[in-house]
């Protein structure tokens, strides 16, 4: 298997593009990751890599998208983006993951990915806009990963995102692959699509359309139609676990997920600081499907490292998330995640009505299975794990 994505690497990769990605992505977001373990040591909070929404605004209304629903579009100003990005990188902060809404129909994307060139960005995207010029730029700047999401074969993707969606978005790989480009498709694992993704074929399918990494959500249950019976079962967790552990010692490509440690273990990203969402109206949030934020980026006339570290509500956050679980708050304890908000001064930031969103919601299994824990059984996922992925260091 290494051999063969060694190959696919030194192939399908613009060697160009690649070293970039090493240096920009890689080396600069293990020094990120170093330069957060100091602060952690110090008793300061930032965390080494941001989500940016830059618009809630979409061309599609997928079922279960925690941006759908707002009563009025909002975006980042460029002047946010750039004061952010700013901020970030007096923390050593490099990498930035651009999502929304669909974050290719923001007026200022390419200024931003122009501007920072000592940046890499990872570009959540519905994959629709990847036009032959869209790609030529791409190619061009070389600070880009492209992140298409994809929810399995045509009618199974179709059916959660609208038709036509699979054969736009499969046009765009087409077009990233021709040209050389690292990108990689993201998959939501819903309780009606595990079959038909979390298995060979799949990873085949996205192998032959040229991504080299593959990253796996576990469904949400949020929105104005959360859609509740999509969401996993205890069960089938455990064998995402398991089945991951199988396909990555087949398939040349990098499966990815945020969800277990090297040893198996349940982790939150936001619980331990890793990464925090900016949200199109400038709110501070722990992760992106949870719209509850007391902070603004434009608190402390935009001192991001003062705002972040002096909030009770995000330091108070990893508590929260330790006392209970070690997994996802958002699934497990909604009710409670409501309460905890309100105590310390958060506000709904979705633009709908999250709060009644989350009191209604009935309490459900999440990637912490005590007793079920599975450790990477091979040496080169676990060197991943605790070197590289979402984290760089962060799951060792």
């Amino acid at each position: 298997m290494l051999l063969r994505l060694a190959l696919r690497g030194l192939t399908r990769v613009s060697p160009r593009l690649a070293i970039k990605a090493g240096y920009l992505w890689v080396w600069k977001g293990m020094r990120a990751m170093r330069a957060y373990k100091r602060r952690v040591k110090r008793g300061e909070l930032f965390p080494p890599f941001l989500f940016l929404a830059l618009t809630d605004a979409c061309n599609l209304t997928c079922r279960g998208c925690w941006m759908h629903g707002a009563s009025e579009h909002r975006q980042l100003s460029l002047e946010d983006v750039a004061g952010v990005i700013r901020e970030g990188k007096k923390q050593g902060a490099n990498f930035y993951t651009l999502l929304g809404g669909e974050p290719m129909i923001y007026p200022g994307l390419w200024e931003i990915l122009e501007t920072n060139r000592d940046c890499y960005f990872q570009i959540i995207t519905n994959g629709m806009f990847h036009t032959e010029e869209n790609v030529a730029r791409i190619r061009r700047l070389g600070n880009v990963t492209p992140l298409v999401s994809l929810d399995g074969p045509k009618e199974v993707n179709d059916a959660r995102r609208g038709e036509g969606c699979f054969e736009a978005a499969s046009e765009g790989m087409a077009r990233l692959k021709a040209k050389k480009i690292l990108f990689g498709v993201a998959t939501t694992v819903t309780g009606e699509n595990f079959e038909q993704v979390v298995c060979d074929e799949y990873v085949r399918r996205i192998i032959d359309a040229g991504a080299m990494y593959l990253w796996f959500y576990v469904y949400r249950p949020v929105g104005v139609d959360p859609a509740p019976h999509l969401c996993v079962s205890g069960e089938r967790l455990v064998e995402l676990r398991r089945r991951m552990l199988t396909m990555r010692r087949k398939h040349p490509i990098i499966l990815i997920d945020t969800y277990w440690d090297a040893k198996g273990e349940a982790v939150c990203p936001a619980a331990r600081g890793l990464g925090f969402h900016i949200g199109p109206g400038g709110a501070i949030e722990p992760c992106p499907p949870m719209s509850l934020a007391a902070d603004n980026i434009r608190d402390n006339d935009g001192d991001l490292a003062k705002t972040i570290g002096q909030s009770g509500y995000l330091r108070g956050f990893q508590k929260f998330v330790d006392d209970r679980t070690r997994g996802c708050v958002i699934l497990e304890c909604p009710g409670e995640l409501v309460d905890y908000a309100q105590s310390k001064g958060a506000k709904d930031t979705s633009g709908r009505d999250i709060e009644s969103e989350f009191r209604a919601a009935e309490p459900r299994t999440s990637h912490h299975l005590p007793g079920e824990e599975i450790p990477e059984d091979f040496w080169f996922y676990r060197m991943l794990k605790k070197r590289l992925f979402f984290g760089m260091g962060g799951y060792g």
